[in-house]
């Protein structure tokens, strides 16, 4: 692929579905961000038994991915969301066997909506369905197994896959503002043949939460698989910010492992993608420690240690906090921490934001873990 020539995302696709290629191709319209080529492998029916499983043998899909291989696309995602309900393990296995046989990185609808979910941290959704009952009850255990906990708003109980995209837009987002709850941490809408990519933009400026449509989320992860990491505006949070907050989750999660502390977090104030430093952009935690990432009750601008970082411009190392600067009382009596690192991120010349690495124990951090703080301070200002 020349460097001027936008990168071919490869897309398995429902025979039976007629909303995912004009969907896609209304999220790409005007943005040169890549194009999109599809292929199809027989489905018409979502069920729980043998025929309906049965349309999801891995053996046309394959076929039809070597085919997709031949025209050189970059990514080839299979743009259905059947994982959802026969078990993310079938997708996990289908996107490596794929890998092998064409040498080319896929995903799948239900595995990028699992990255779309570890990104942001979600572990309450709602889901918004046109499935019958009990496949939708399928789905929820399915996505309990992955640790994340399923509000279902009522079904439209269809299982005609073709009938799903007669499903007016306007319906499907009242069913997903049914499926938002008060403790909700987003919402899907979980099927590739109804009409909600258009509607997450206006959704998520009405609940004030993550509308993750299954189209969006996987033309998201085809991009980011291809090397584009989006920056798209217009049609919801996911493609605007989405990567970033992906890179910065592996980035936290790396140094949480180097550490070994309890909690890392990184804020920052990028207003254009939505981001502000009295939230974090991320956040990864040891088992059994209590998250701090949707709690904006200070002004972290005006913290003492925050004050001290934008002053010296340079690691704040705190073994423990029996000096100056001394961090929030809520961060001690609250949240258990007894030490911490904390490093600015700089853009500009200005301190865009900073990385938090929290102990619940007084702790001495060693020169690995220093340095391991600084890996991940560069890896984020590069990627901002």
């Amino acid at each position: 692929m020349t460097s001027h020539t936008p990168p071919r995302l490869g897309m398995l696709t429902p025979s039976s579905n007629t909303a995912l290629e004009p969907e896609t191709y209304a999220l790409l319209h005007g943005t040169n961000a890549a194009t999109a080529h599809f292929a199809r492998v027989p489905v018409t029916r979502i069920a729980l038994d043998g025929d309906s499983d049965a349309q999801f043998d891995p053996g046309p899909m394959l076929a039809a991915a070597r085919q997709l291989a031949d025209a050189k696309v970059d990514v080839i995602a299979w743009n259905g969301t059947s994982g959802s309900w026969l078990g993310v393990e079938r997708d996990r296995a289908l996107a490596a066997a794929i890998t092998a046989g064409t040498g080319i990185p896929a995903t799948t609808s239900t595995l990028a909506l699992l990255d779309a979910c570890a990104a942001y941290g979600v572990t309450r959704l709602g889901l918004a369905l046109p499935y019958t009952r009990d496949v939708c009850e399928r789905i929820v255990d399915t996505y309990a197994k992955e640790g994340i906990t399923c509000s279902l708003a009522e079904p439209f109980g269809e299982d005609d896959n073709e009938a799903f995209a007669r499903i007016p837009a306007a319906h499907v987002a009242r069913q997903a503002e049914q499926a938002a709850e008060n403790d909700t941490h987003a919402v899907a809408v979980l099927c590739t043949n109804v009409h909600g990519a258009s509607e997450a933009e206006r959704l998520e400026q009405a609940l004030r939460i993550p509308v993750l449509d299954s189209v969006t989320v996987t033309l998201w992860k085809a991009l980011d698989l291809a090397g584009a990491a989006p920056r798209l505006t217009g049609h919801g949070d996911l493609l605007r910010s989405g990567s970033l907050r992906a890179l910065i989750q592996d980035t936290l999660t790396g140094l949480l492992a180097a550490t070994g502390a309890d909690r890392t977090t990184f804020r920052v104030d990028l207003p254009e993608l939505g981001l502000h430093v009295d939230l974090t952009a991320g956040e990864a935690l040891r088992p059994g420690v209590r998250p701090i990432r949707r709690d904006a009750s200070l002004d972290q601008r005006n913290l003492n240690t925050v004050v001290w970082l934008e002053q010296h411009r340079k690691p704040l190392i705190q073994p423990h906090f029996h000096v100056d600067p001394h961090p929030p009382q809520a961060l001690v009596d609250v949240y258990g921490v007894q030490a911490q690192m904390l490093a600015p991120v700089e853009t500009g010349g200005a301190m865009t934001g900073w990385i938090s690495v929290h102990s619940m124990a007084e702790r001495d951090w060693t020169p690995t873990d220093t340095a391991a703080l600084d890996d991940a301070v560069a890896r984020i200002r590069t990627a901002l």
